[in-house]
């Protein structure tokens, strides 16, 4: 077969995601079981992958399932907790002392704390939290879910203590080889590194200060009563604001401080600038935003989560300060689980998993201390405590989340084995690239010099099929420094724009909108999440490939680090 039919047979599986899920509306758990199927096919037919390889990433993708849904458990445990505990009804009420309008509400608890949860611990946490809060607070569930999966863009590329630069850009890279070219032209690693890290963050930041305005207006249009682009775009002013109050310390950390912090600090810094302006009404506008009657919500707007979540009366006991308590514990636990050392140590000592599967190879493991539904757990066990929960309202709680979690865990134990298929058909007996892989070869000699403008939309397909900026990062970092080798343009900028196209790719992650989907009760919906998420995620690519085109050839920034390599 010519490397054509190669690479449009690669993209086989994720077009028939994308026609099944989209085109004919069906519920994951249906289309993914053929997807998967379809997908061993190709591997074993196409690629000549031996089915005990192919046998072996199924049982690698399984091993990666059950470590989602431990973090999924633990958000809709701890929101679960927080309903029988009052603690929903306190969060509630404290809303109301900072607005009423639901755009500033998604602003401050999805974009500003979701961008803090991403930065501390990442891996599609930020959503499965917010999600459900959002819910909580009286959203719609599957407006909570595509105001959640918008988080998935600006703070990626440094979440989890900046896992994806660190570990992804890292492993992706012949670091080695890069160290050799950079040495002859009296530059160092860590130089060309940092200035990676720096670029992603200028990208990002310069893309991202849109996020806030796009997601409100995407959620006033999509599920407001008058379906107004006109009633999004009255919050301009603060959703401006708010995106400047994030971007800016953001960047900074980004170019000063390196990758493990920016979305943390940005985070931090905005929440401290937007809550006290939200609160005075800086910047509002006179009108105040809210759904239509909940009585009147269509039911592909609503997930069982809703309908449970008045059915226990809270105690409205507790202050707005104790119900937020367990949210402010959670973001503290998880950055010392990051980055204090012993700590760290300690809680992944414990683990467990199969390093060669079927002597194939390839491993998996699982750190259920570390994972932050390991985290999720120790809160829930405080919060207990602290609410002075009774026994049979814990054990109610365990329920409730016991149950919900059966509906993703039929998706996903064919989804993400689907992904290690495509990652690790790498290893095959034709001598063939990995699918994914091939897919980005066809688009780099198809576009010729156009390609840094496809170069984050490379990097978002990495990122669709697996779910992970880190492992876009690893799987096509190296491809995207050689094309830049190639074409003759600043390596380092060209794998900062695949960094960042890998961030905006999550938010439209099969595997990541079923278990966002899966905290708030909607399974069976994911294609009309994703269809909502695509102008966001086409936004992002679309912009960074623009600052790409600019970059590489307006301002041509090949810089003395990208001077010595192509040397």
């Amino acid at each position: 077969m010519t490397d054509t039919t190669l690479a449009l047979l690669a993209f086989v599986p994720l077009a028939l995601a994308g026609i099944l899920l989209i085109g004919f509306r069906l519920a994951a758990k249906v289309a993914m079981p053929i997807v998967f199927v379809v997908t061993a096919l190709i591997g074993w037919l196409a690629w000549d992958m031996t089915l005990s390889h192919i046998a072996a990433s199924t049982l690698q993708g399984l091993i990666l399932t059950v470590s989602i849904l431990w973090i999924i458990f633990g958000a809709i445990l701890l929101l679960n907790t927080l309903k029988h505990s009052g603690g929903i009804s306190a969060i509630r009420k404290g809303f109301s002392g900072i607005s009423p309008d639901r755009r500033v509400q998604a602003i401050i608890v999805a974009w500003l704390f979701g961008c803090f949860i991403e930065g501390a611990s990442g891996f599609g946490t930020p959503a499965a939290v917010a999600a459900p809060l959002l819910v909580a607070l009286g959203f719609p569930a599957l407006s909570a879910v595509v105001v959640g999966m918008m988080i998935q863009s600006t703070p990626v590329s440094f979440g989890a203590v900046g896992t994806p630069i660190v570990v992804g850009v890292t492993g992706g890279l012949d670091r080695s080889g890069i160290t050799q070219q950079l040495q002859a032209g009296d530059a160092t690693w860590m130089e060309y590194f940092r200035l990676i890290s720096s670029e992603v963050a200028i990208i990002h930041g310069i893309v991202g200060i849109l996020m806030p305005l796009i997601m409100v207006v995407l959620m006033v249009r999509f599920f407001g009563a008058n379906r107004s682009w006109k009633e999004g775009l009255t919050i301009t002013p603060f959703a401006l604001f708010a995106g400047v109050a994030f971007v800016v310390p953001y960047m900074i950390a980004g170019v000063v401080l390196g990758p493990e912090f920016p979305s943390m600090i940005g985070a931090l810094v905005g929440l401290a600038i937007v809550v006290p302006a939200a609160r005075r009404g800086f910047l509002l506008p006179q009108d105040t935003w809210d759904f239509p009657p909940s009585d009147s919500w269509p039911d592909s707007w609503i997930g069982k989560l809703e309908l449970k979540m008045d059915d226990v009366a809270g105690k409205a006991t507790l202050s707005t300060w104790m119900g937020w308590v367990p949210y402010i514990l959670l973001a503290v636990f998880l950055v010392a689980s990051r980055t204090i050392e012993p700590l760290k140590n300690a809680l992944t000592a414990f683990a467990f998993g199969w390093n060669d599967i079927l002597g194939e190879g390839i491993g998996g493991s699982i750190e259920p201390l570390y994972l932050p539904g390991g985290i999720l757990l120790l809160v829930v066990l405080v919060t207990a405590l602290l609410h002075r929960m009774k026994a049979g309202e814990l054990k109610a709680a365990f329920g409730d989340s016991s149950r919900t979690i059966l509906g993703a865990g039929f998706v996903l134990i064919f989804t993400i084995p689907m992904v290690r298929i495509l990652i690790n058909s790498g290893v095959n007996g034709a001598d063939l690239v990995s699918m994914p892989v091939a897919m980005a070869q066809f688009v780099a000699a198809s576009v010729g010099d156009i390609y840094p403008f496809f170069a984050p939309a490379v990097g978002a397909l990495g990122a669709f099929i697996a779910g992970s900026n880190t492992v876009s990062n690893l799987m096509l970092s190296d491809f995207q420094f050689n094309v830049a080798s190639q074409l003759g343009v600043s390596t380092a900028f060209m794998v900062a724009l695949q960094a960042v196209g890998a961030a905006a790719g999550n938010m439209i992650a099969i595997h990541n909108v079923v278990a966002a989907s899966a905290t708030v009760g909607l399974l069976g919906r994911e294609g009309t999440t994703i269809r909502k998420t695509l102008l966001p995620t086409l936004y992002y690519i679309i912009a960074a490939g623009i600052l790409g085109m600019l970059g590489l050839y307006a301002l041509d920034l090949a810089d003395p680090l990208s001077t010595a390599l192509a040397g």
